[in-house]
């Protein structure tokens, strides 16, 4: 009975050890990557589904309603005083929607928001 008690808690040890050694070590090569970073380029760890162009991403959700700087920055075009060229306009949305759509695993929000950008701009557009 004892020795099955024993090898029990051996066991529990060596699981914590390396549980412990995993952690150290993740935190080590994250360490590493973030100091040895510049601001030209960002090494993103292997496995991270953080895009490397995150820094240029703007921070935070949408907002409540829709405004021409937001539609822009979604279809990823310039924020102009004047009115996009459909065409330029046309692109942008086929091309966002098509990394987008809801029928290829994409979420049905995002093409909502895409979609609602792409309105905003071509009604400013006319």
């Amino acid at each position: 009975m004892a020795t099955a008690v024993l090898i029990g808690a051996g066991v529990a040890a060596t699981a914590l050890v390396g549980r412990a050694a995993l952690n150290a070590s993740r935190r080590s090569v994250a360490a590493g990557a973030a100091s040895a970073t510049s601001s030209s380029a960002r090494r993103v760890p292997i496995g991270s589904s953080i895009p490397p162009n995150a820094a240029k991403l703007p921070r935070g959700g949408f907002e409540p309603s829709m405004s021409r700087r937001e539609a822009a920055l979604i279809l990823g075009l310039r924020e102009t005083a004047g009115a996009v060229p459909r065409d330029r306009l046309k692109d942008a949305h086929r091309r966002i929607m098509l990394s987008n759509h809801p029928d290829r695993s994409g979420s049905p929000y995002l093409a909502s928001k895409i979609n609602e950008a792409k309105d905003m701009l071509d009604k400013v557009a006319r």
